[in-house]
């Protein structure tokens, strides 16, 4: 005989809920967790319910809170009042720093999770996060307020911790960045005087004997390799510290690699090499910084030249892979390189095996430049076959809806190949004696100066050891053209920029900025708040003479305003 089935009652949710409620079931099972603390007010705030969690976490007895004080006198009354006061703000009505305040949101039906601060019985503070539930009857009246909450002493802990130690790694990544700057400096300036004084020997008259002549050229070569390897370290250590600033904007690709060409074509000719750069259809524009994919290109071609047969070829591809993505590659005939070496190519300072070889090199470039290109957004890859040669390629982002005219690349060329034209007018200026005032602290330099002027019968030359004095020794000597040294100076330099500008007798003197620190962003800076140019230490002789021979005919033109400018024989 088969026994009947009988199936339990079918309860609707309300039904079921009478039914707990009825047994108590509920608001044991409220009263008694001790994971959770959660309180229950009237609708004016004054607890009702303190159940045993919040009783274990805030320390008060239910017996002293119940009908007697609100959640909120027992926060911390300052973030009570920054709460008030931001919602006041938010919602545009005064608010008071209580319970209105706490419960502001919830009153209106906006969930919200609150971190709270409670002040326990033993006046410590204890951190929370705390849902908080308007109750209301059948009439929709609120009738009370239901908070619950959870234990946020370790997020707050771990928080802290974090903030805690990136406050550590700023400062060991400052800490080292200072270092890394002092230690350059330091290095940079003996080594200016090296490279300075040898530059003298090597140009002087009577000029060096052959065997002087090979020592002077070691000394300039090992003393150039130096202050590249400086340089590259300090870079990398920007770059890897994350204090460096790009500044992304469309760049024509042509305009960047005819800049790269004229920079390596001496290199490559003295090698044999022949580099070959492809046909632009158009000006191409890609999402990157100026300055730092021009470094990316000229460190990938020079490697190209360097690492590559006599008589080899480089070669230069551009391949449009999308409407998005543009591919650079630059591809040589060199020896290539086995799956092992390529794997070690992105490791500083790993030369992979070429440290006893003829070439110099650091180790650090391609690191670098990778390091650059995925700043720009892009991808660095190397292809590499043993006897055939490498391809490296650069992914980068186009810029399609800034395309100029298909014509602008043949306008670049006629203007980049115009011979520069020197104002006829300069012809008729009066030839006198300038004087140069050098704004210096190192004595070296000071003497290596004094040398290089007196190699010029058109140029005197008067010091200050400080900016104090030169502005002084400026308005009294009327100099016609200014060097001075913005390192050691740094502090004063631009004030002593402004204050020679401000004054009369001074404001229209060309001032050159000699300076370590090359970098782009602090030179266009400089030279917006009104340098004339921009010098490099250590100190190249051509270049300082560029320098001062445009300096020179600045100031001339400045005192011959209203000559005529005559048309070129």
């Amino acid at each position: 005989m088969t026994t009947p089935r009988i199936d339990p009652p079918v309860w609707t949710s309300g039904e079921h809920e009478a039914a707990l409620l009825k047994s108590g079931a509920l608001q044991r099972a409220i009263l008694s967790s001790a994971t959770f603390p959660i309180i229950a007010t009237d609708e004016r705030g004054i607890i009702q319910l303190f159940n045993v969690g919040a009783e274990r976490l805030l320390g008060y007895p239910a017996g002293e809170v119940i009908n007697r004080i609100t959640p909120s006198e027992i926060q911390d009354p300052e973030e009570a009042k920054a709460r008030a006061i931001a919602l006041s703000a938010e919602y545009g009505t005064e608010i008071a720093p209580g319970f209105e305040a706490l419960a502001y949101k919830a009153s209106r039906g906006i969930e919200d999770i609150h971190e709270l601060t409670y002040i326990g019985r033993d006046g410590l503070p204890f951190p929370a996060l705390v849902s908080i539930t308007a109750l209301r009857g059948e009439d929709e009246t609120i009738i009370g307020y239901l908070l619950i909450g959870a234990d946020n002493t370790e997020r707050k802990r771990a928080e802290a911790e974090l903030v805690a130690a990136r406050v550590l790694a700023e400062r060991a990544s400052l800490a080292k960045s200072e270092f890394l700057s002092s230690m350059s400096h330091e290095l940079r300036t003996p080594l200016g005087a090296i490279l300075g004084f040898a530059q003298l020997l090597e140009s002087g008259q009577p000029p060096p004997s052959a065997t002087q002549g090979r020592s002077i050229d070691q000394i300039l070569k090992a003393g150039w390799y130096l202050l590249k390897l400086i340089n590259e370290v300090l870079d990398l250590a920007v770059v890897e510290s994350g204090t460096v600033t790009l500044n992304l904007e469309p760049v024509s690709l042509f305009e960047v690699l005819y800049e790269c060409h004229a920079i390596v074509e001496q290199h490559a000719r003295k090698r044999a090499v022949r580099v070959f750069y492809p046909k632009f259809d158009k000006a191409h524009l890609v999402r990157a910084d100026h300055t730092r994919l021009k470094q990316v290109l000229i460190n990938l071609l020079s490697n190209a030249i360097k690492y590559n047969r006599h008589g080899g070829t480089v070669t230069v591809t551009c391949c449009v892979v999308d409407d998005r993505l543009i591919r650079i590659g630059v591809q040589d005939t060199g020896e290539g390189l086995s799956p092992s070496k390529r794997d070690q190519l992105f490791q500083p300072f790993n030369r992979l095996g070429q440290e006893s070889g003829s070439e110099e090199g650091t180790g650090i470039g391609l690191v670098l430049c990778r390091r650059l290109v995925e700043l720009m957004g892009g991808a660095i890859t190397v292809h590499s076959e043993v006897g055939v040669g490498s391809c490296f390629s650069i992914d980068l982002a186009l810029e399609p809806d800034a395309l100029p005219d298909p014509a602008t690349a043949s306008t670049i060329v006629a203007q980049r190949q115009a011979p520069p034209v020197s104002p006829a007018s300069d012809r008729f200026i009066e030839t006198r004696r300038c004087t140069l005032l050098y704004i210096e602290d190192i004595a070296a330099d000071v003497l290596l100066v004094h040398e290089l002027v007196a190699r010029r019968s058109d140029v005197g030359l008067i010091t200050a050891t400080d900016s104090t004095c030169g502005i002084e020794i400026a308005r009294t000597y009327r100099p016609d053209l200014i060097l001075m040294n913005i390192d050691r100076l740094a502090a004063s330099g631009l004030r002593s920029l402004r204050a020679l500008a401000d004054d009369p007798i001074t404001a229209r003197v060309p001032v050159i900025a000699l300076t370590t620190q090359s970098i782009p962003a602090a030179i266009e800076k400089g030279l917006q708040a009104g340098f004339f140019r921009f010098l490099a230490k250590p100190i190249r002789i051509d270049a300082f003479m560029d320098a001062l021979d445009a300096g020179i005919q600045r100031n001339a033109l400045r005192l011959h305003p209203t000559l005529p400018v005559m048309d070129s024989p």
